[in-house]
């Protein structure tokens, strides 16, 4: 299928579609990952994974896009949701150059940023190694990916 919108639903409970994700997710709070919880997920999904990204992010080198804050993945076929500060699985390496989830903060008076929270649906449970980058992840995940919806909070310093 590759990278489509499908008829899976992402949300959290700590903040809603287009809505300010609160302090304590953020790096001038707790940085601590949201809950995500998802439903709809295709027939045939043996797994997800959860990116999350800032577009509105100054790029960091050339090719890039955006700003990279959370690649998860290994996440198995019955999970439906991840709770707040989630550990559990596998963690690829986001733009801060650290393995673990880290929030929004965008350049003070650079403007409100969205920020993507992708949720996979994979055809496989693809067991990837610890510590991809982003792109590696994607490189290997996107002959994949039979669903996929996103979540967009919105924060500002």
């Amino acid at each position: 299928m590759g990278f489509a919108l499908s008829a899976m639903q992402a949300r959290s409970n700590a903040f809603g579609p287009q809505q300010p994700i609160p302090v304590r997710h953020t790096g001038e709070g707790d940085d601590i990952a949201p809950s995500l919880h998802w439903t709809g997920a295709p027939e045939g999904t043996q797994g997800f994974a959860v990116i999350c990204h800032d577009p509105d992010a100054p790029l960091i080198s050339p090719g890039s896009y955006g700003f990279v804050h959370w690649v998860y993945y290994n996440i198995p076929q019955e999970v439906t949701a991840l709770e707040e500060g989630s550990e559990a699985y596998t963690h690829g390496v986001t733009d801060f150059g650290r393995q673990t989830y880290g929030g929004p903060m965008p350049p003070e008076g650079h403007g409100v940023h969205n920020y993507y929270f992708w949720v996979l649906a994979l055809d496989q449970s693809l067991q990837l190694e610890p510590g991809l980058t982003m792109w590696q992840f994607l490189e290997q995940v996107e002959p994949h990916v039979i669903g996929m919806s996103r979540l967009i909070g919105t924060y500002e310093r």
